[in-house]
């Protein structure tokens, strides 16, 4: 059998369940990622970006069972913040525990609900940057997502709202194969604030779109987990308005299969994107970040800071790549990738990559693997620090650069909390 008449025979298995009868602008961009999903199929190993993260649970018609966390006695990430509540149960929107999605400066509705208006203003854009991002990789469960998606939330942003939006997803049943598809517009000097948190389902696909206009201001922040019989492939696709400026941060506890794909395009001047993860994954743990980013003006930042706690055999994936277009001058490219194994079972498998089709850059890019630094253990011991506390400690300053780019030092010391609260359950 061929490599793509294996990818044509998954794809067919997984459509055999049926397509979502959709109509309007929301069907018309279903019906499209359908015809672009079909000349690619879905992945296998074989795929150079699929090289090291094996998609046969993501292909399977059918979720995987994953068992339900026990988390009585632990408050829920964000938790503590004033924030405008919408929360999804197994991928399908609740209305009983969401707020009413009424702020200043900002519009929210149902993906489901603004399918009808053939006005809605996300009628022309909704898919448009999935679309762009199949170029020059193919993304096929991006497309899956499109084309089969009927819940998620449509935001557009005006103003600067006094809180931020949060999207909590519920893992209530075992067997939940939850699609999810949201897409952002903010407006020209307009910014958000926008948390997610939550297992979601037992398998989940979900697809955010991020369109940040001139001199707009978007900020991102989610944890994955806990529940860790999870799997998930989610992908976030944004376009980088002249001085406007994207920042999203990712914080995974375990999970038997993740994969975050990110696609940035800068694409006016002086535009800004940072993009950053912290994982951490004990035994049969599978963490893929694959990044694209593209450089299409002049005098853009762009940083990709992952870092990676691996033990017991877990398994941590870096793919990443700069791209930078000719005329794009002045481009400040920025991309470190690195793992703490914390035994010799666990792995770090990475492929930096830079691609400069212009002669006046600062790019550069690393990616490094190694186990906790014995002087700096000794030094902390010799100290009366107890060795569980010493190793905790040191993780923790591995951690900082990528924790540091979250702006909100509330949320960020939340973030910290989490990963201290997840080193005392592992300690041994």
């Amino acid at each position: 059998m061929t490599m793509q008449q294996a990818k044509a025979d998954a794809l067919a298995a997984r459509l055999a369940t049926g397509q979502p009868g959709q109509g309007g602008w929301l069907g018309a961009a279903q019906a499209a990622a359908l015809a672009r999903l079909r000349g690619m199929g879905l992945p296998g190993k074989r795929d150079e970006y699929w090289r090291y993260t094996d998609p046969t649970s993501l292909n399977a018609p059918d979720a995987p069972s994953a068992a339900l966390f026990d988390s009585r006695g632990e408050a829920p990430p964000f938790s503590g913040l004033d924030r405008l509540r919408l929360v999804f149960v197994d991928g399908i929107f609740d209305q009983a525990q969401s707020d009413d999605p009424v702020l200043e400066g900002i519009e929210i509705e149902r993906l489901g609900s603004a399918a009808l208006n053939p006005s809605h203003w996300a009628a022309g854009l909704y898919g448009t940057l999935e679309t762009r991002g199949q170029t020059p990789v193919e993304r096929p469960f991006a497309a899956l997502n499109t084309a089969q998606a009927t819940e998620g939330v449509l935001i557009r942003v005006t103003g600067r709202p006094s809180k931020p939006v949060s999207l909590i997803y519920l893992h209530k049943s075992e067997r939940s194969d939850a699609i999810l598809h949201h897409f952002v517009k903010i407006e020209s000097g307009a910014e958000l604030t926008l948390l997610e948190n939550g297992p979601a389902a037992a398998r989940l696909s979900k697809v955010l779109e991020v369109e940040v206009a001139d001199t707009g201001r978007f900020h991102h922040i989610r944890t994955q987990g806990r529940d860790h019989e999870r799997r998930a492939v989610s992908h976030i696709f944004a376009r980088i308005g002249a001085g406007a400026l994207f920042k999203s941060f990712t914080l995974t506890a375990n999970g038997r299969l993740t994969r975050n794909e990110a696609v940035l395009e800068l694409a006016g001047a002086d535009a800004v994107a940072h993009i950053a993860g912290a994982s951490v994954g004990d035994g049969d743990f599978h963490h893929d970040d694959t990044v694209f980013v593209t450089h299409a003006a002049e005098r853009c930042e762009s940083r990709q800071v992952y870092k990676k706690v691996l033990k017991n055999g877990a398994v941590g994936v870096f793919q990443g790549k700069i791209l930078v277009k000719q005329g794009a001058q002045k481009t400040d490219g920025y991309q470190i990738s690195q793992s703490l194994l914390l035994d010799e079972d666990s792995q770090f498998l990475a492929k930096p990559e830079l691609e400069i089709y212009a002669d006046d850059v600062k790019c550069s890019h690393g990616s490094t693997s190694g186990a906790i630094d014995d002087t700096a253990l000794y030094y902390l011991r010799s100290r009366g620090v107890p060795l569980k506390q010493a190793q905790s400690l040191l993780v923790l300053a591995f951690l900082a650069e990528a924790i540091a780019e979250i702006e909100d030092e509330a949320i960020a010391e939340d973030i910290r909390a989490r990963l201290e609260a997840w080193l005392h359950r592992h300690e041994h």
